[in-house]
């Protein structure tokens, strides 16, 4: 992966800093995308520059199309080429249906969906010229499978499924794999919030018995994008520990 350029976007904190730790162990150039928190960014580009990789911080919101624009444009000026797009990143806003208030289903539909779709349009244009490229998004368990409380997260991460499997057949002739990892239960920052009691009882349903870690989200990512997985394209990885199978 030496010399290669990959964009992940939510690259500061949780399985986004994991996948940039993971690609900088393959010597890639990385630019790290964040929103609000530069600090964190800083910090990631830090450790990837220790592990063997090299990159930039890079801040735009993935909701907002000419943002995405602009931020592609940068890359293509700079370094003329982009090999790798990981669409990271993502929000929650929780409620029951009947709670779900119009901006909060709007906020993640924009974030976690639309912005996928943003990056991935742009992306394209400059992996389709050079003929080759990798696509990876991050979907969810709870897109395969739903989940209470979630109808705003549930549909934006079963629309990235779709959005993945149209991708996939459409770059394919350009030599383009587009791809999704599913994670499980991952202990992040966002999954911390909740409470032990919840977390036990989501336990129980993981065959495996325990929570995943960034790192098994991001090993599986840095495969996809890898020479060894250039006749994969189209698929959803489920990483889970069992939870649905």
């Amino acid at each position: 992966m030496d010399r290669q350029v990959a964009l992940v976007t939510g690259g500061s904190r949780g399985i986004g800093r994991a996948v940039c730790y993971g690609l900088a162990r393959r010597g890639a150039y990385i630019y790290i995308n964040y929103s609000s928190r530069s600090e964190a960014a800083e910090e990631t580009l830090k450790q990837c520059k220790e592990l063997g990789g090299d990159g930039e911080i890079l801040q735009f919101d993935v909701a907002n199309s000419a943002e995405v624009d602009n931020a592609m444009t940068k890359i293509k000026d700079e370094v003329g080429h982009l090999e790798i797009l990981v669409n990271n990143a993502g929000i929650t806003r929780d409620g029951l249906l009947i709670r779900l208030k119009d901006e909060d289903w709007q906020s993640v539909i924009s974030t976690n969906l639309s912005g996928a779709f943003y990056c991935a349009r742009a992306a394209a244009k400059i992996m389709m010229k050079a003929r080759s490229g990798c696509i990876v998004n991050m979907a969810s368990v709870v897109g395969q499978a739903g989940n209470v409380g979630q109808a705003d997260y549930v549909a934006a991460k079963a629309g990235l499924i779709g959005l993945t499997k149209a991708l996939a057949k459409e770059l394919a002739s350009r030599n383009i794999t587009v791809n999704a990892v599913a994670p499980g239960f991952i202990e992040t920052d966002m999954t911390a919030k909740l409470s032990d009691e919840i977390k036990e009882e989501m336990k129980k349903t993981i065959p495996l018995g325990r929570f995943g870690q960034p790192e098994d989200i991001a090993n599986a990512v840095v495969f996809l994008t890898s020479k060894e997985a250039s006749y994969i394209t189209g698929q959803i990885i489920g990483i889970n520990g069992g939870m649905y199978m």
